[in-house]
Parts: structure tokens; C-alpha cells; sequence
């Protein structure tokens, strides 16, 4: 019986937590799985476009409550593959941006299974436009940075700082046990007054949000009481959007004033 079995390997982007932006590439996928080894998503109503029958395996790592290891989710993959055929790995936004897609992909591959991605829409992008905010915009901003703020080693990643010193709009995932490193840097460039908006379980609905400048941001957080999941949006951008405008018009005349 064994013999009949095709080990694949596809790994999907679950999206940034509305279950709607999961691409349709994405719900074929699930819909011909055998096994799927899924992560803490935003929303676990994406499981529902896998079969009953398909055995589904929680991954994820929390933070103070990792359930696998890196390398043991990677051979999971690989042993689900080789005893039932088809796994999806089902990650949130998209599994190469900060999700560790590229490891899982290359250990699959050592092993001469056959691999495919679904990219997913990254929380970076979609945040961000969930609150107006178009991260690059014509005469306002050319580029923009999509930085980790935590790196494997656990420190803010040394790339904020050259972010702080361009005129790019700068998006920190998993930066928010770093805010006031990240502040002191670019208060350092003196970009006290850009604004800055953080946006806690964006694209679901227990998102919220607090708006200010590199100057103020801190004591948004805290009055706003936001923590992680959060995206950090600095740049001008940021006041540009049509649902931010009005806040950002109030707060610079309440700065005159």
C-alpha cells in the first residue's frame, strides 16, 4: 500500500488573519491535503477549507510555549510526507517573509520530495492598507523597509538603523518589545515628529490601533495599552491616509496651539 504513496510538500501563506485573504491558490491546496502542520493563526477558520479526514497538527510557537522545535517540525513535514503523501504547511502571512519557509522548503527537498509555495499576503502590506496607509506613495515615498525588529539572536535588528537614516517608509514586525530602542534611533536622525502608527491583530476583528509620532508613540502604547502581534508603520505615509488624515490635521494644530 505504501508503495502507491506520493510524498508532496506544499507550503501555504495563511495571510495576515482575515480568513477571506487567503489566496484561492491557497484553499485548493488545503482542500487535496492529507495532513496539514499549521502554526498559531490569526484565524483557525482557514482549517476549514482542509478535509475532515486530514489529520492536522498544531506547530506553532507561541512566546514561553514553543510546541516543536524548528528542526522537529521540519522532519515532521518530512515524515507526514513519506507516510501519507500530501502536507501542506500552513503558516501565517507569507511563509518566506520572516516564516522560515525557505528551511522547511530545503529540508523537504534533502529528502527528494517534491515541494511547491503558495505565497501568502504579508502582514506588512495588508496591515497597513487595512488602515489606508499605502506604504509607498507618489512624491511622498519611493521605497520602503520591511525589517524584523527581533532577530534570531533576540536583539533589534542593526538594519533599523540605517532605515532611521532614509527616507523610506520603515514597517517593524515584531518589534514591539523594542519600541524604545527603536524611538531612541530615530530620534537620534531627528525624526521626532514622523509619524508612526501601530496596529495590534491587524485585519481581524480585535484590531486596534494607536497614532502619533516617534515622540509620543510610547505613551500611545501605554494609554492604548497595544502589544504584540503588532506592525509598527513609520513614515510620512502614515498621515497621508485617508482615515488618518483628520487625526494627524487635530494633532498638528494641537501642537501649535
Amino acid at each position: 500500500m505504501h508503495n502507491t504513496i506520493q510524498p508532496k510538500v506544499t507550503l501555504v501563506g495563511a495571510g495576515p488573519g482575515d480568513p477571506d485573504l487567503l489566496t484561492l491558490k491557497g484553499v485548493k491546496a488545503l482542500a487535496e491535503a492529507n495532513v496539514v502542520l499549521y502554526d498559531a493563526l490569526a484565524n483557525e477558520e482557514i482549517m476549514n477549507h482542509a478535509p475532515k479526514t486530514a489529520i492536522k497538527i498544531f506547530v506553532g510557537k507561541r512566546i514561553g510555549a514553543h510546541e516543536y522545535s524548528q528542526d522537529q517540525i521540519n522532519q515532521l513535514i518530512v515524515d507526514n510526507a513519506l507516510t501519507y503523501g500530501n502536507v501542506v504547511r500552513l503558516k501565517g502571512g507569507d511563509p518566506f517573509i520572516f516564516g522560515r519557509g525557505s528551511e522547511e522548503i530545503e529540508y523537504a527537498e534533502s529528502f527528494g520530495i517534491p515541494t511547491f509555495v503558495v505565497p501568502g499576503i504579508s502582514s506588512a502590506i495588508a496591515v497597513p492598507a487595512y488602515q489606508g496607509i499605502s506604504l509607498t506613495k507618489r512624491g511622498v515615498s519611493e521605497s520602503f523597509w520591511v525589517i524584523t525588529g527581533t532577530t534570531s539572536d533576540r536583539n533589534l535588528s542593526n538594519d533599523v538603523a540605517l532605515a532611521a537614516q532614509s527616507s523610506a517608509t520603515v514597517v517593524i514586525l515584531m518589534g514591539m518589545s523594542k519600541l524604545s530602542q527603536i524611538v531612541s534611533l530615530f530620534q537620534k536622525e531627528s525624526k521626532g515628529e514622523t509619524p508612526v502608527a501601530i496596529i495590534q491583530n491587524g485585519t481581524t476583528p480585535q484590531e486596534k490601533g494607536g497614532f502619533g509620532t516617534i515622540n509620543t508613540i510610547q505613551e500611545v502604547v501605554a494609554m492604548n495599552k497595544l502589544s504584540s502581534p503588532a506592525i509598527i508603520v513609520i513614515g510620512e505615509v502614515v498621515k497621508e491616509s485617508s482615515k488618518l488624515k483628520g487625526f494627524y490635521e487635530e494633532f498638528i494644530l494641537s501642537d501649535i496651539a
